[in-house]
């Protein structure tokens, strides 16, 4: 036992090194996610509007190789879109929509409706006060109406609703909620679906593999389907870490998303190899912790081992989505590469994160291998 232990010690590293000789190949000898699942899923990655307008021609150059759906990080997302009553802004939208045209990719759209990154003045009515419901709900309306209605026939997927649960399975006490009342999502998804019937319609969370908050969303679900309400999938958050969600939780969520007839999507996919500040708080933006030494323990490179372990990690993750592809629809990363992920500035600022499949350099990285390899052991 102490021999094999040994060995698989001195193999590990050399595995490691010969997997990143594969990584200083030409652009031409490697190969692509997109290829790799063809027919087994999407491949997405989020992208910025600072891509989009060109002027990261590296991490376009990744995007148009590797992968065949798109997901805006943040310039679908109300204060970007909508930030004043009377002004929306579509030029980057614009410029994000006639790419993924060119490139026939998968557009999706995030999101219409969620309690962060939306105007103040949506809330409030002519006199500045807090509004009524049945303001609020022509604001939405509109918004909703105006956003989708223009790519209609062009982004082929909404995020419609985002963050609405707890992970106790209850709703949040949002200002949606507040005033308008439960109501909001089921109004939400009637009318993206008037506004582009042929644009699928997704439910998207994080921590959605956590039993309480996967029951009630799956309930929830089901009462908008009795009602004829338009839904088409789930948008399950990424945002893991080296332990969890467990491989179980994971799998039964997607299988119970599946039960209701529903495509699922992991939407913003992440791994986390930094210290976690708390246990497993999915991505609730609200929680930020002061940056310590000890917290950011690889600030110049990750180490080789490391390396390895968020590969094995990656692996095993992707092969449940791939014994579930009759489920899974999308599997999108949430950024192209490490210098560009939210992990660098939440929940602690100013940490070297190392979350995605391309390193800093724009180079493929052991995961990213890892990943491809989980298809070619089929």
């Amino acid at each position: 036992m102490q021999y094999r232990s040994g060995l698989l010690n001195i193999c590990k590293p050399i595995i490691l090194s010969l997997m990143l000789i594969f990584t200083s190949l030409g652009r031409e000898d490697q190969p692509t996610l997109k290829a790799a699942f063809e027919g087994k899923y999407y491949i997405g990655v989020a992208v910025n509007g600072y891509q989009i307008l060109g002027n990261d021609s590296k991490s376009m150059e990744i995007i148009k190789t590797q992968f065949n759906s798109l997901t805006p990080e943040n310039f679908t997302k109300w204060e970007r879109i909508h930030p004043e009553p009377d002004k929306y802004n579509f030029a980057v939208v614009d410029s994000f929509v006639k790419f993924g045209e060119q490139q026939n990719m998968f557009m999706v759209g995030h999101c219409l409706v969620w309690q962060f990154q939306t105007p103040s003045w949506v809330f409030k009515n002519d006199s500045k006060n807090l509004s009524d419901r049945d303001v609020l709900l022509a604001v939405l309306k509109d918004h909703i109406f105006t956003v989708v209605g223009r790519y209609k026939g062009k982004i082929g997927g909404w995020d419609v609703v985002n963050e609405a649960f707890s992970d106790d399975g209850k709703l949040k006490k949002t200002r949606w909620l507040g005033i308008i009342g439960e109501d909001y999502i089921e109004k939400a998804f009637v009318w993206a679906h008037e506004a582009d019937p042929g644009a699928e319609l997704y439910y998207n969370d994080y921590n959605m593999y956590v039993p309480e908050k996967r029951d009630a969303v799956v309930k929830f679900v089901r009462e908008l389907q009795s009602k004829g309400v338009p839904i088409h999938g789930i948008g399950m958050q990424g945002h893991w870490g080296l332990n969890y969600p467990s491989l179980e939780d994971l799998e039964a969520a997607i299988v119970a998303y599946g039960e209701l007839g529903l495509s699922v999507h992991i939407t913003e996919l992440d791994i986390n190899v930094l210290p976690d500040p708390f246990e497993n708080q999915g991505a609730d933006i609200t929680f930020r912790f002061k940056r310590r030494k000890a917290m950011n323990p690889y600030p110049d490179a990750l180490p080789d081992s490391m390396q390895m372990v968020q590969s094995e990690r990656y692996a095993e993750i992707f092969k449940v989505f791939n014994k579930h592809s009759d489920i899974v629809e999308r599997v999108t990363l949430w950024g192209v590469h490490d210098g560009l992920s939210w992990r660098n500035y939440w929940p602690i600022r100013g940490r070297t994160a190392y979350p995605l499949l391309f390193d800093r350099n724009y180079q493929p990285k052991p995961a990213f291998y890892a990943v491809i390899k989980t298809v070619k052991e089929e």
